[in-house]
């Protein structure tokens, strides 16, 4: 026997409600009603995860708060300089 399927709404009220649908619902269940669409992305920038220690961390967020700017940026120009220097 198949399973019986919610009609996909044509409009939800907010992100909430769209959220709280897909939450209780698989999308693999409704490709049927899906069209593909043809999109390009273009990357600017990209994210690295790096080990760093504990004592650098804490000490990098404390002079972040102190300087006023998020730890990435500081982070990104303390190595900046510390790299075109050497």
């Amino acid at each position: 026997m198949k399973n019986k399927k919610d009609k996909i709404p044509d409009n939800f009220s907010s992100y909430e409600e769209a959220g709280e649908f897909w939450d209780t619902h698989d999308s693999t269940h409704y490709l049927d009603q899906m069209t593909p669409v043809k999109t390009q992305v273009h990357l600017k920038n990209r994210h690295y995860e790096i080990e760093i220690d504990e004592d650098v961390i804490q000490e990098l967020k404390k002079r972040s708060l102190s300087e006023h700017i998020p730890s990435s940026k500081l982070a990104n120009d303390i190595l900046r300089k510390q790299l075109l220097a050497g």
